[in-house]
Protein backbone atom coordinates (compact mmCIF):
# COMPACT_ATOMS: atom_id res chain seq x y z
CA UNK A 1 0.00 0.00 0.00
CA UNK A 2 3.10 2.34 -0.40
CA UNK A 3 3.33 2.81 3.31
CA UNK A 4 -0.22 4.30 3.75
CA UNK A 5 -1.43 2.61 6.34
CA UNK A 6 -5.08 0.98 7.73
CA UNK A 7 -6.23 3.71 9.69
CA UNK A 8 -4.82 6.68 7.01
CA UNK A 9 -7.13 4.92 4.24
CA UNK A 10 -9.79 4.56 6.60
CA UNK A 11 -10.34 8.62 7.75
CA UNK A 12 -9.19 9.97 4.26
CA UNK A 13 -11.72 7.07 2.17
CA UNK A 14 -14.56 6.54 4.90
CA UNK A 15 -16.70 5.16 2.07
CA UNK A 16 -18.49 1.93 2.98
CA UNK A 17 -17.84 2.36 6.70
CA UNK A 18 -19.57 5.26 6.93
CA UNK A 19 -22.53 3.81 4.88
CA UNK A 20 -22.75 1.09 6.92
CA UNK A 21 -22.72 3.32 10.12
CA UNK A 22 -25.45 5.15 8.77
CA UNK A 23 -27.53 2.70 7.97
CA UNK A 24 -27.08 0.80 11.52
CA UNK A 25 -27.96 3.97 13.07
CA UNK A 26 -31.42 4.17 11.48
CA UNK A 27 -32.11 0.63 11.42
CA UNK A 28 -31.66 -0.61 7.92
CA UNK A 29 -30.16 -3.04 6.62
CA UNK A 30 -29.67 -2.28 3.13
CA UNK A 31 -29.67 1.39 1.57
CA UNK A 32 -32.02 -0.22 -1.16
CA UNK A 33 -34.76 -0.08 1.54
CA UNK A 34 -34.38 3.54 1.21
CA UNK A 35 -35.92 3.19 -2.17
CA UNK A 36 -38.92 0.83 -1.34
CA UNK A 37 -41.73 3.41 -2.17
CA UNK A 38 -40.57 3.66 -5.59
CA UNK A 39 -42.14 1.35 -8.25
CA UNK A 40 -39.70 -1.70 -9.02
CA UNK A 41 -40.19 -1.59 -12.60
CA UNK A 42 -38.50 2.22 -12.39
CA UNK A 43 -35.18 0.63 -10.32
CA UNK A 44 -32.51 0.08 -12.69
CA UNK A 45 -31.03 -2.86 -13.04
CA UNK A 46 -27.32 -2.53 -13.53
CA UNK A 47 -25.21 0.33 -13.81
CA UNK A 48 -26.25 2.83 -16.45
CA UNK A 49 -23.63 2.87 -19.45
CA UNK A 50 -22.71 6.51 -19.68
CA UNK A 51 -19.15 7.91 -19.68
CA UNK A 52 -16.55 6.96 -21.98
CA UNK A 53 -15.02 3.99 -19.99
CA UNK A 54 -12.69 5.64 -18.66
CA UNK A 55 -11.56 9.13 -17.46
CA UNK A 56 -10.51 11.73 -20.55
CA UNK A 57 -7.41 13.87 -20.42
CA UNK A 58 -7.74 17.68 -21.32
CA UNK A 59 -6.83 17.03 -24.46
CA UNK A 60 -8.85 13.83 -25.78
CA UNK A 61 -12.27 16.13 -23.46
CA UNK A 62 -11.34 19.12 -26.24
CA UNK A 63 -11.32 16.81 -29.47
CA UNK A 64 -14.81 15.41 -28.38
CA UNK A 65 -16.27 18.88 -27.96
CA UNK A 66 -14.92 20.38 -31.17
CA UNK A 67 -16.31 17.03 -32.76
CA UNK A 68 -19.89 17.14 -31.73
CA UNK A 69 -19.69 21.27 -31.83
CA UNK A 70 -18.91 20.33 -35.63
CA UNK A 71 -22.02 18.78 -35.94
CA UNK A 72 -24.22 21.74 -34.81
CA UNK A 73 -25.92 23.59 -37.56
CA UNK A 74 -26.15 27.27 -36.75
CA UNK A 75 -27.70 30.35 -38.52
CA UNK A 76 -25.85 33.72 -38.82
CA UNK A 77 -26.19 34.81 -42.34
CA UNK A 78 -28.87 34.85 -42.09
CA UNK A 79 -30.08 34.94 -38.67
CA UNK A 80 -32.73 32.83 -37.40
CA UNK A 81 -36.88 33.89 -38.63
CA UNK A 82 -38.06 31.90 -35.59
CA UNK A 83 -41.02 33.37 -33.63
CA UNK A 84 -41.75 32.12 -30.33
CA UNK A 85 -40.74 34.57 -27.61
CA UNK A 86 -37.10 33.95 -28.26
CA UNK A 87 -35.74 36.19 -30.85
CA UNK A 88 -32.35 37.02 -32.37
CA UNK A 89 -31.00 40.59 -31.14
CA UNK A 90 -27.48 42.52 -31.32
CA UNK A 91 -25.73 42.09 -28.21
CA UNK A 92 -23.10 44.92 -27.71
CA UNK A 93 -19.87 44.05 -26.91
CA UNK A 94 -19.71 46.34 -23.96
CA UNK A 95 -22.51 44.23 -22.66
CA UNK A 96 -20.22 41.32 -22.46
CA UNK A 97 -17.28 43.64 -21.30
CA UNK A 98 -19.41 44.26 -18.71
CA UNK A 99 -20.34 41.44 -16.85
CA UNK A 100 -17.56 39.32 -17.53
CA UNK A 101 -15.54 41.32 -14.71
CA UNK A 102 -14.97 38.84 -12.12
CA UNK A 103 -16.76 40.75 -9.25
CA UNK A 104 -20.01 40.26 -11.74
CA UNK A 105 -19.51 36.92 -13.34
CA UNK A 106 -18.76 35.03 -9.98
CA UNK A 107 -20.86 36.90 -7.82
CA UNK A 108 -23.70 35.48 -6.16
CA UNK A 109 -26.41 36.81 -4.13
CA UNK A 110 -25.23 40.00 -2.00
CA UNK A 111 -25.53 38.28 1.20
CA UNK A 112 -23.19 41.22 2.81
CA UNK A 113 -23.76 44.72 1.86
CA UNK A 114 -20.98 46.38 3.04
CA UNK A 115 -18.65 43.97 0.87
CA UNK A 116 -21.11 44.20 -2.04
CA UNK A 117 -21.91 48.11 -3.08
CA UNK A 118 -20.79 48.10 -6.41
CA UNK A 119 -22.90 44.80 -7.22
CA UNK A 120 -25.91 46.24 -5.23
CA UNK A 121 -25.90 49.56 -7.04
CA UNK A 122 -25.61 47.81 -10.51
CA UNK A 123 -28.81 45.73 -9.61
CA UNK A 124 -30.87 49.18 -8.33
CA UNK A 125 -30.08 51.07 -11.99
CA UNK A 126 -31.23 47.73 -13.12
CA UNK A 127 -34.51 48.33 -11.29
CA UNK A 128 -34.82 52.18 -11.72
CA UNK A 129 -34.17 51.55 -15.44
CA UNK A 130 -36.97 49.11 -15.80
CA UNK A 131 -39.12 51.01 -13.73
CA UNK A 132 -38.66 54.34 -15.95
CA UNK A 133 -39.45 51.51 -19.13
CA UNK A 134 -42.50 50.38 -17.66
CA UNK A 135 -44.03 53.39 -15.95
CA UNK A 136 -44.48 51.26 -12.67
CA UNK A 137 -42.76 52.01 -9.44
CA UNK A 138 -41.23 48.99 -7.78
CA UNK A 139 -39.00 46.59 -9.61
CA UNK A 140 -37.68 43.25 -8.17
CA UNK A 141 -33.86 41.89 -9.24
CA UNK A 142 -34.08 37.78 -9.24
CA UNK A 143 -36.79 36.41 -11.48
CA UNK A 144 -35.91 33.49 -13.49
CA UNK A 145 -37.64 34.34 -16.72
CA UNK A 146 -40.74 35.59 -18.18
CA UNK A 147 -42.51 32.48 -17.59
CA UNK A 148 -41.82 31.75 -14.19
CA UNK A 149 -42.32 36.01 -13.21
CA UNK A 150 -45.66 35.41 -15.05
CA UNK A 151 -46.57 32.45 -12.98
CA UNK A 152 -44.97 34.42 -9.68
CA UNK A 153 -47.67 37.07 -10.19
CA UNK A 154 -50.39 35.02 -10.58
CA UNK A 155 -49.47 33.41 -7.30
CA UNK A 156 -48.68 36.24 -6.00
CA UNK A 157 -52.37 38.03 -6.87
CA UNK A 158 -53.79 34.99 -5.38
CA UNK A 159 -51.76 35.88 -1.87
CA UNK A 160 -53.01 39.70 -2.03
CA UNK A 161 -56.73 39.07 -2.99
CA UNK A 162 -56.88 35.90 -1.01
CA UNK A 163 -58.99 34.80 -4.05
CA UNK A 164 -58.19 31.60 -6.13
CA UNK A 165 -59.39 32.33 -9.48
CA UNK A 166 -57.55 33.05 -12.37
CA UNK A 167 -58.84 34.05 -15.72
CA UNK A 168 -56.36 34.35 -18.50
CA UNK A 169 -57.43 36.12 -22.09
CA UNK A 170 -56.16 36.20 -25.80
CA UNK A 171 -53.41 34.48 -26.89
CA UNK A 172 -51.39 33.45 -24.00
CA UNK A 173 -47.76 31.64 -25.33
CA UNK A 174 -48.44 27.74 -24.66
CA UNK A 175 -45.51 27.21 -22.72
CA UNK A 176 -46.43 29.96 -20.58
CA UNK A 177 -49.61 28.48 -19.36
CA UNK A 178 -47.64 24.73 -19.24
CA UNK A 179 -45.43 26.56 -16.46
CA UNK A 180 -48.32 28.63 -14.86
CA UNK A 181 -50.33 25.38 -14.48
CA UNK A 182 -47.58 23.38 -13.03
CA UNK A 183 -46.55 26.13 -10.64
CA UNK A 184 -50.35 27.14 -9.33
CA UNK A 185 -51.76 23.35 -9.32
CA UNK A 186 -50.46 22.89 -5.42
CA UNK A 187 -52.07 25.98 -4.78
CA UNK A 188 -55.77 25.57 -5.31
CA UNK A 189 -56.24 27.75 -8.28
CA UNK A 190 -58.92 27.60 -10.77
CA UNK A 191 -57.69 28.88 -14.22
CA UNK A 192 -60.36 29.93 -16.66
CA UNK A 193 -59.37 30.56 -20.53
CA UNK A 194 -60.67 33.03 -22.36
CA UNK A 195 -59.41 32.39 -26.33
CA UNK A 196 -58.68 35.29 -28.19
CA UNK A 197 -61.34 36.43 -31.30
CA UNK A 198 -60.70 34.75 -34.40
CA UNK A 199 -60.65 37.49 -36.63
CA UNK A 200 -58.08 39.52 -34.92
CA UNK A 201 -56.32 37.25 -32.36
CA UNK A 202 -56.91 39.64 -29.67
CA UNK A 203 -58.85 39.47 -26.17
CA UNK A 204 -61.86 39.18 -26.18
CA UNK A 205 -62.86 42.05 -23.57
CA UNK A 206 -67.27 40.83 -24.26
CA UNK A 207 -66.07 37.43 -23.04
CA UNK A 208 -63.65 38.36 -20.06
CA UNK A 209 -66.48 40.17 -18.31
CA UNK A 210 -69.06 37.70 -18.41
CA UNK A 211 -66.16 35.51 -16.94
CA UNK A 212 -64.43 37.57 -14.23
CA UNK A 213 -66.40 37.61 -10.86
CA UNK A 214 -65.96 38.66 -7.35
CA UNK A 215 -64.19 35.20 -6.71
CA UNK A 216 -61.14 36.14 -9.37
CA UNK A 217 -57.98 37.31 -8.36
CA UNK A 218 -56.10 37.95 -11.23
CA UNK A 219 -56.99 38.66 -15.20
CA UNK A 220 -54.05 37.80 -17.16
CA UNK A 221 -53.10 39.00 -20.86
CA UNK A 222 -49.64 38.99 -22.85
CA UNK A 223 -49.68 41.72 -24.81
CA UNK A 224 -48.39 41.16 -27.71
CA UNK A 225 -50.13 37.71 -27.78
CA UNK A 226 -48.35 34.97 -28.73
CA UNK A 227 -50.23 35.10 -31.88
CA UNK A 228 -47.81 38.25 -32.43
CA UNK A 229 -51.32 40.42 -32.81
CA UNK A 230 -50.87 43.69 -30.19
CA UNK A 231 -53.65 45.23 -28.71
CA UNK A 232 -54.55 49.15 -29.11
CA UNK A 233 -56.52 49.34 -26.24
CA UNK A 234 -56.10 46.94 -23.24
CA UNK A 235 -57.10 49.63 -20.64
CA UNK A 236 -60.34 48.09 -21.06
CA UNK A 237 -59.09 44.55 -20.16
CA UNK A 238 -57.80 46.76 -16.94
CA UNK A 239 -61.50 48.00 -16.04
CA UNK A 240 -62.96 44.79 -16.14
CA UNK A 241 -60.37 43.26 -13.91
CA UNK A 242 -60.56 46.52 -11.56
CA UNK A 243 -64.57 46.64 -11.61
CA UNK A 244 -64.32 43.02 -9.69
CA UNK A 245 -61.39 44.31 -7.61
CA UNK A 246 -59.07 41.91 -9.65
CA UNK A 247 -55.41 42.30 -10.15
CA UNK A 248 -54.20 43.12 -13.68
CA UNK A 249 -51.31 41.42 -14.98
CA UNK A 250 -49.64 41.79 -18.34
CA UNK A 251 -46.62 40.24 -19.96
CA UNK A 252 -45.18 42.54 -22.30
CA UNK A 253 -42.25 42.54 -24.92
CA UNK A 254 -39.57 44.89 -23.35
CA UNK A 255 -38.37 45.98 -26.85
CA UNK A 256 -41.64 47.05 -28.21
CA UNK A 257 -41.97 49.76 -25.47
CA UNK A 258 -40.08 52.45 -27.86
CA UNK A 259 -43.28 52.69 -29.66
CA UNK A 260 -45.91 51.23 -27.77
CA UNK A 261 -47.59 52.74 -24.36
CA UNK A 262 -45.94 51.31 -20.98
CA UNK A 263 -48.02 48.71 -18.93
CA UNK A 264 -48.57 50.85 -16.31
CA UNK A 265 -49.58 53.54 -18.00
CA UNK A 266 -52.67 51.47 -19.01
CA UNK A 267 -53.70 50.14 -15.64
CA UNK A 268 -51.39 47.22 -15.31
CA UNK A 269 -50.73 46.14 -11.41
CA UNK A 270 -48.27 43.56 -12.10
CA UNK A 271 -46.30 43.63 -15.53
CA UNK A 272 -43.62 40.56 -16.59
CA UNK A 273 -41.95 40.04 -19.11
CA UNK A 274 -38.80 37.52 -20.33
CA UNK A 275 -35.95 40.30 -20.18
CA UNK A 276 -33.75 37.99 -23.29
CA UNK A 277 -34.08 40.95 -25.74
CA UNK A 278 -32.23 42.94 -23.34
CA UNK A 279 -28.65 42.09 -24.19
CA UNK A 280 -28.78 38.43 -23.55
CA UNK A 281 -28.51 36.96 -26.68
CA UNK A 282 -29.92 33.84 -27.42
CA UNK A 283 -27.59 31.76 -25.56
CA UNK A 284 -29.47 27.98 -26.69
CA UNK A 285 -32.76 28.98 -25.31
CA UNK A 286 -31.16 30.28 -21.72
CA UNK A 287 -30.43 31.77 -19.17
CA UNK A 288 -33.16 34.18 -18.74
CA UNK A 289 -34.20 37.23 -17.14
CA UNK A 290 -37.79 37.31 -15.29
CA UNK A 291 -38.76 41.27 -14.86
CA UNK A 292 -40.97 41.79 -12.74
CA UNK A 293 -42.28 45.23 -11.99
CA UNK A 294 -45.68 46.63 -9.41
CA UNK A 295 -47.38 49.75 -9.15
CA UNK A 296 -46.70 51.18 -5.67
CA UNK A 297 -49.43 50.25 -3.18
CA UNK A 298 -47.99 48.37 0.19
CA UNK A 299 -49.57 44.87 -0.15
CA UNK A 300 -48.55 44.67 -3.53
CA UNK A 301 -44.63 45.27 -2.41
CA UNK A 302 -45.11 43.20 0.55
CA UNK A 303 -45.90 40.25 -1.34
CA UNK A 304 -43.81 40.47 -4.38
CA UNK A 305 -41.35 37.64 -4.39
CA UNK A 306 -37.65 37.65 -4.67
CA UNK A 307 -35.85 40.91 -3.72
CA UNK A 308 -35.87 44.39 -3.76
CA UNK A 309 -32.24 46.77 -3.43
CA UNK A 310 -33.07 50.17 -1.85
CA UNK A 311 -30.61 53.21 -1.19
CA UNK A 312 -30.06 54.39 1.98
CA UNK A 313 -27.55 55.48 4.31
CA UNK A 314 -24.71 54.17 6.27
CA UNK A 315 -23.99 54.39 9.82
CA UNK A 316 -22.09 57.95 8.92
CA UNK A 317 -24.03 59.04 6.96
CA UNK A 318 -22.62 57.96 3.24
CA UNK A 319 -24.69 56.92 0.44
CA UNK A 320 -25.44 52.87 0.30
CA UNK A 321 -27.10 49.93 -1.12
CA UNK A 322 -28.58 47.27 0.59
CA UNK A 323 -31.33 44.50 0.19
CA UNK A 324 -34.35 45.80 1.61
CA UNK A 325 -36.67 43.25 0.81
CA UNK A 326 -35.48 39.77 0.47
CA UNK A 327 -38.57 37.38 1.00
CA UNK A 328 -37.20 33.98 -0.20
CA UNK A 329 -36.97 30.74 1.31
CA UNK A 330 -33.10 31.05 2.39
CA UNK A 331 -34.22 34.73 4.26
CA UNK A 332 -36.58 33.40 6.74
CA UNK A 333 -39.01 30.90 7.78
CA UNK A 334 -40.43 28.66 4.25
CA UNK A 335 -43.97 28.24 4.97
CA UNK A 336 -43.30 31.91 5.50
CA UNK A 337 -41.85 32.81 2.18
CA UNK A 338 -43.17 34.58 -1.10
CA UNK A 339 -41.12 32.62 -3.65
CA UNK A 340 -38.77 29.33 -3.53
CA UNK A 341 -36.14 31.47 -6.18
CA UNK A 342 -32.98 30.42 -5.56
CA UNK A 343 -30.87 30.51 -8.22
CA UNK A 344 -29.29 34.02 -8.86
CA UNK A 345 -30.51 36.05 -12.32
CA UNK A 346 -28.46 39.39 -10.94
CA UNK A 347 -25.76 38.43 -13.84
CA UNK A 348 -28.50 38.76 -16.52
CA UNK A 349 -30.15 41.50 -14.41
CA UNK A 350 -26.79 43.62 -14.88
CA UNK A 351 -26.40 42.98 -18.52
CA UNK A 352 -30.19 44.21 -19.20
CA UNK A 353 -29.12 47.69 -17.20
CA UNK A 354 -26.05 47.78 -19.19
CA UNK A 355 -27.60 47.40 -22.68
CA UNK A 356 -30.76 49.49 -21.60
CA UNK A 357 -28.01 52.67 -20.42
CA UNK A 358 -26.10 52.51 -24.08
CA UNK A 359 -29.59 52.94 -25.42
CA UNK A 360 -31.03 55.42 -23.69
CA UNK A 361 -34.49 56.65 -24.59
CA UNK A 362 -33.88 57.98 -28.26
CA UNK A 363 -32.17 54.54 -28.95
CA UNK A 364 -34.81 52.26 -27.48
CA UNK A 365 -37.35 54.24 -29.67
CA UNK A 366 -35.36 54.39 -32.87
CA UNK A 367 -34.63 50.02 -32.43
CA UNK A 368 -37.98 49.56 -31.62
CA UNK A 369 -38.97 51.65 -34.69
CA UNK A 370 -36.43 49.45 -37.10
CA UNK A 371 -37.92 45.98 -35.85
CA UNK A 372 -41.77 47.23 -36.74
CA UNK A 373 -40.40 48.41 -39.95
CA UNK A 374 -38.72 45.09 -40.80
CA UNK A 375 -41.19 42.95 -39.48
CA UNK A 376 -44.05 44.69 -41.12
CA UNK A 377 -41.85 44.53 -45.25
CA UNK A 378 -41.30 40.63 -44.04
CA UNK A 379 -45.04 40.36 -43.58
CA UNK A 380 -45.31 42.46 -46.82
CA UNK A 381 -43.23 40.31 -48.74
CA UNK A 382 -44.72 37.03 -47.86
CA UNK A 383 -48.52 38.14 -48.92
CA UNK A 384 -47.63 38.49 -52.21
CA UNK A 385 -46.97 35.27 -52.48
CA UNK A 386 -49.83 32.97 -54.13
CA UNK A 387 -51.90 31.36 -51.23
CA UNK A 388 -49.91 32.83 -48.51
CA UNK A 389 -51.99 35.17 -45.43
CA UNK A 390 -49.51 37.37 -43.26
CA UNK A 391 -50.86 38.28 -41.16
CA UNK A 392 -52.85 35.84 -40.58
CA UNK A 393 -54.97 37.86 -37.81
CA UNK A 394 -56.39 41.79 -38.78
CA UNK A 395 -54.53 43.36 -35.94
CA UNK A 396 -51.45 45.09 -35.33
CA UNK A 397 -48.01 42.97 -34.21
CA UNK A 398 -44.45 44.10 -33.07
CA UNK A 399 -41.77 41.90 -34.05
CA UNK A 400 -43.87 38.73 -34.52
CA UNK A 401 -46.43 37.66 -36.47
CA UNK A 402 -48.55 34.71 -37.67
CA UNK A 403 -48.10 33.33 -41.05
CA UNK A 404 -50.55 30.33 -42.71
CA UNK A 405 -49.32 28.18 -45.99
CA UNK A 406 -51.55 27.30 -48.52
CA UNK A 407 -50.15 23.38 -47.64
CA UNK A 408 -48.36 21.67 -44.82
CA UNK A 409 -45.82 24.36 -43.20
CA UNK A 410 -43.28 21.40 -42.37
CA UNK A 411 -41.99 20.68 -45.75
CA UNK A 412 -41.59 24.68 -46.56
CA UNK A 413 -39.30 24.45 -43.05
CA UNK A 414 -37.44 21.71 -44.43
CA UNK A 415 -36.94 23.13 -47.72
CA UNK A 416 -35.78 26.49 -45.85
CA UNK A 417 -33.41 24.27 -43.54
CA UNK A 418 -31.64 22.45 -46.35
CA UNK A 419 -31.05 25.46 -47.91
CA UNK A 420 -29.41 27.31 -44.56
CA UNK A 421 -32.48 28.94 -43.50
CA UNK A 422 -34.45 28.42 -39.95
CA UNK A 423 -37.86 29.83 -40.76
CA UNK A 424 -41.10 30.53 -38.58
CA UNK A 425 -41.56 28.27 -35.37
CA UNK A 426 -44.13 25.52 -36.68
CA UNK A 427 -47.97 25.93 -35.04
CA UNK A 428 -48.41 22.41 -35.48
CA UNK A 429 -46.88 21.39 -32.14
CA UNK A 430 -49.05 23.42 -30.22
CA UNK A 431 -52.23 22.44 -31.96
CA UNK A 432 -53.17 25.32 -34.15
CA UNK A 433 -52.75 24.22 -37.64
CA UNK A 434 -50.09 22.59 -39.61
CA UNK A 435 -50.52 25.15 -41.96
CA UNK A 436 -49.43 27.96 -39.72
CA UNK A 437 -46.28 29.15 -38.47
CA UNK A 438 -44.76 32.46 -35.95
CA UNK A 439 -42.31 34.21 -38.02
CA UNK A 440 -40.03 36.94 -36.53
CA UNK A 441 -37.78 39.78 -37.56
CA UNK A 442 -35.60 42.02 -35.68
CA UNK A 443 -32.87 44.70 -35.95
CA UNK A 444 -30.34 41.84 -37.04
CA UNK A 445 -32.24 41.21 -40.36
CA UNK A 446 -31.65 43.02 -43.74
CA UNK A 447 -33.95 43.45 -46.64
CA UNK A 448 -31.45 41.12 -48.25
CA UNK A 449 -31.88 38.36 -45.80
CA UNK A 450 -35.81 39.05 -45.92
CA UNK A 451 -35.90 38.64 -49.74
CA UNK A 452 -34.02 35.38 -49.65
CA UNK A 453 -35.98 33.87 -47.36
CA UNK A 454 -39.11 35.19 -49.18
CA UNK A 455 -37.51 33.91 -52.56
CA UNK A 456 -36.78 30.37 -50.91
CA UNK A 457 -40.35 30.24 -49.56
CA UNK A 458 -41.93 30.78 -52.86
CA UNK A 459 -39.36 27.92 -54.59
CA UNK A 460 -40.64 25.76 -51.67
CA UNK A 461 -44.19 26.43 -52.31
CA UNK A 462 -43.33 26.13 -56.42
CA UNK A 463 -42.21 22.48 -55.86
CA UNK A 464 -45.04 21.65 -53.49
CA UNK A 465 -47.32 22.34 -55.61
Amino acid sequence: MGGVGKRAIERWAPGVRERERMLRAIGVSDAMELYRDVPRNLLLSEAPRIGFGSPLSEWELRRLWEDLMGRVRMYIDPPPFMGGGWCPHFVPALVWAVIGRSEFYSAYTPYQPEINQGLLQALFEYQSLIADLVELDVVNASMYDGSTAAAEALMMAMRVTRRRKIVVVGSVHPEYMEVIRTWLSGRGARIVEVPPRGDTGLADVEQAEKTVDGETAAVYMENPGFNGALDPEPETLAEVAHRRGALFVVRFEPLSLGIVKPPGRYGADIAVAEGQPLGLGMNYGGPGLGVFAVRWDRRLVRQMPGRLIGLTRDAEGRRAFTMILQTREQHIRREKATSNITTNEALMAIAAAVYLSLLGGAGLRELARSIWLRSHYLAKRLAGLDGVSAPVFNAEFFKEFTVEFPTDYLKVHSELKRRGLLGGLPLERFGMGERRALFCATELHSRRDIDRLVDAIADALGAAR
